[in-house]
């Protein structure tokens, strides 16, 4: 123990003789005796080697050594932080650092809009939830288990219940809408969708629709081609050529899907339209008489048409970016181009 008394003797003569004259030293001095792996810690350590008749004894001594280089770190500390130290350290003279503005993510801005456009129509905006039940992605919309068509969109399914999943498009709103019965129903429902895809410049395992639903008497497919034809020269201008191709989907009776002449080479055909002068933008149809009937609405009444388009698609052919990946980097650089938008 004499030995011990001693190496703490001598450790307090050091730090009586040390003259900290900056933050530097100030750290050094933190570091070597009150650090993780420092002297006081160390010394702490010893105590396993103390006779038991000695330890409350050497506790004490102990003690009053570590308040000691505490208070000598303290009393520094506060002397560094006055106005001299902090001129010494900074020129109080330099302007201040410059702050960015940020700016909304281009996939917000088009989906502002395209609400914006469809309000204009009286479309009023419906959400819903992400985790859905497969009557409400699925079967309510005319998909059946076993039903070919599910194939379609390969699908996230919850582990702990499989009649749970994270949904494949945001028709699930439109279904919880017509639910209601509160007719007649014109609404768009913006939202992100989750598909297991393999993620390229083209496909992604999550992204971003808009949908639309407009149920009334006597809706009928010439009311779906004015809308989206106004919808699209909105959005693009008036010059974009516009048409319609037949396709099928299972909630809608007739279906179809629409295309518009590619922007990026005016319809002269490139590798984005894949030398077309092409490009399909969104599914449409009128609403399948099942789909009504699932949701309690009488169909032999009431019609409607639905329409669907990727928020990612738009983006990138209306700011002509060529991979769909850049939206989920979060890379500033991508993200600044779009400053100007706000």
């Amino acid at each position: 123990m004499e030995n011990l008394l001693s190496q703490i003797a001598a450790y307090k003569q050091e730090i009586e003789n040390t003259q900290a004259n900056g933050s530097a030293n100030l750290e050094e001095y933190r570091i070597r005796f009150l650090g993780t792996k420092g002297i006081v810690k160390a010394m702490f350590g010893e105590m396993k080697n103390v006779p038991a008749e000695q330890k409350k004894e050497f506790g004490a001594i102990l003690n009053e050594f570590k308040q000691f280089a505490e208070a000598k770190y303290e009393s520094w500390k506060a002397s560094f932080s006055g106005p001299d130290e902090l001129t010494n350290e900074i020129d109080l003279t330099l302007p201040g650092d410059p702050m960015n503005l940020g700016s909304r993510h281009p996939i917000s801005l088009v989906r502002n809009e395209i609400i914006s456009i469809f309000r204009r129509l009286g479309f009023s905006v419906a959400e819903g939830p992400e985790v859905e039940d497969d009557w409400h992605n699925f079967t309510a919309l005319n998909l059946p288990e076993n039903h070919p068509a599910r194939d379609m969109q390969d699908t996230f399914y919850l582990n702990q219940n499989p009649d749970w999943l994270l949904r494949t498009h945001t028709s699930n709103v439109q279904v919880r809408e017509m639910e209601k019965g509160k007719l007649p129903i014109r609404i768009v429902c913006p939202g992100r969708v989750y598909r297991n895809e393999t993620i390229s410049a083209r496909a992604h395992c999550f992204f971003h629709q808009v949908e639309g639903l407009y149920i009334d008497e006597h809706v009928s497919f010439a009311d779906l081609k004015q809308t989206l034809y106004f919808f699209v020269q909105e959005l693009f201008g008036r010059d974009v050529k516009i048409r319609f191709r037949p396709s099928y989907f299972p909630f809608t009776e007739p279906s179809a899907e629409m295309d518009i002449s590619c922007l990026l080479c005016n319809g002269k055909g490139c590798n984005v339209c894949k030398n077309t002068g092409w490009v399909e933008i969104l599914g449409c149809g009128m609403v399948h008489p099942q789909v009504l009937e699932n949701c309690s609405i009488d169909s032999n009444k009431f019609t409607g048409f639905a329409f669907g388009m990727g928020i990612e698609r738009i983006t990138m052919l209306k700011h002509q970016i060529n991979d769909l990946r850049l939206f989920s980097e979060n890379d500033v650089r991508f993200l600044q181009q779009f400053t100007a938008s706000l």
